[in-house]
């Protein structure tokens, strides 16, 4: 699987990377064994870019992930996880954790302090049992964003000019924060969820020519958009951006994969082949739950994509004019 450099780092990834939130039992309960089976294969599908976070099910992400890195060549994959919540012990009082459905044996505490950082980087390593960390993200801190950048971001390049961590960045979602943290800073690379996607366009406002500009690297996450663009036509109760699609947002997928049909391409092959078309983009990270998910994407990202696709979904005002797809003009 083709590796790409995240922005002026040493840091590799994989084009498709595996997205650690659904090992956390994002939206419903998920077994250790069912986790490593998807793990297990991903690494024999040749994904050598695993990403995790201590939210994604208050450590259970990171754990798992561990568990299947740990023999693993230190040289041949590429770990990144990400810091702005410490995860502190309490009882779980029969409580199940409100945002993943495991047990509530932690409560999260925002911090992006110097102090909170190093603290987060130390539990991670130890959750995970590894040895360092390839890249370290700022995660999700729109609402705590001047803390981030005044005091997160200095201590991340304080750990890469340490060799502590070969990469630093932030992801989140709103685009224009991470736009100001290019900007501001020497960040390598961003994860970006859900805002360049093939439903979803708006980071060609701000971020993506931000970043091409300044030689950053742009992950691109939740190019599902939450499991909307999964599967060939939207399943019932399917979800926009964590939240129950609205009639408007269906009927533009349903447009989406007629056109798509009509090239023989599946939505899921044209969600991951899309975000790629883009120069800044280094990647696209998939979160994956299960072993049959996993060969499912991987077929479906190495599945060639007709560039015609992209003339007649722009013809159909379903692709933003600005948006690279590859061809001259």
């Amino acid at each position: 699987m083709r590796m790409n450099r995240l922005g002026r780092s040493m840091v590799g990834v994989t084009e498709l990377g595996f997205g650690g939130g659904p090992l956390g039992g994002l939206f419903e309960p998920l077994d250790d064994a069912t986790a490593a089976g998807a793990l297990k294969a991903a690494w024999e599908a040749g994904i050598r870019y695993y990403d995790t976070s201590p939210h994604y099910g208050i450590g259970h992400s990171e754990r798992r992930i561990g568990e299947l890195l740990r023999d693993k060549p230190r040289a041949e994959f590429t770990l990144s996880t990400k810091v702005g919540r410490l995860l502190v012990p309490q009882d779980p009082q029969g409580r199940m954790d409100e945002e993943f459905a495991v047990p509530a044996t932690h409560r999260r505490v925002w911090d992006f302090s110097r102090d909170g950082v190093l603290r987060s980087v130390e539990d991670s390593l130890a959750r995970m049992g590894v040895d360092r960390i390839d890249v370290l993200f700022l995660h999700d801190a729109e609402q705590h964003f001047e803390a981030a950048l005044r005091d997160g971001y200095p201590a991340l390049a304080e750990l890469r000019a340490q060799g502590v961590v070969g990469a630093i960045g932030a992801g989140m979602y709103d685009s224009a924060k991470l736009t100001r943290l290019v900007r501001e800073t020497d960040a390598d690379v961003v994860m970006l969820s859900g805002r360049y996607t093939l439903l979803n366009h708006g980071a060609l406002d701000d971020l993506m020519p931000a970043c091409a500009e300044r030689g950053v690297s742009v992950l691109a996450a939740s190019v599902f958009n939450s499991g909307l663009l999964a599967t060939e036509r939207p399943r019932e109760g399917a979800r926009y951006d964590y939240a129950p699609a609205t009639p408007y947002v269906l009927e533009r997928v349903h447009r989406i994969a007629d056109v798509c049909a009509a090239h023989g391409v599946t939505l899921p092959q044209a969600a991951m082949a899309f975000p790629l078309l883009h120069p800044a983009v280094a990647g696209v990270v998939a979160g994956m739950r299960s072993a049959e998910e996993v060969r499912r994407n991987v077929a479906a990202f190495s599945s060639p994509v007709p560039a015609a696709l992209w003339s007649d979904l722009r013809e159909a005002g379903l692709l933003d004019e600005r948006a690279p797809t590859g061809q001259a003009g």
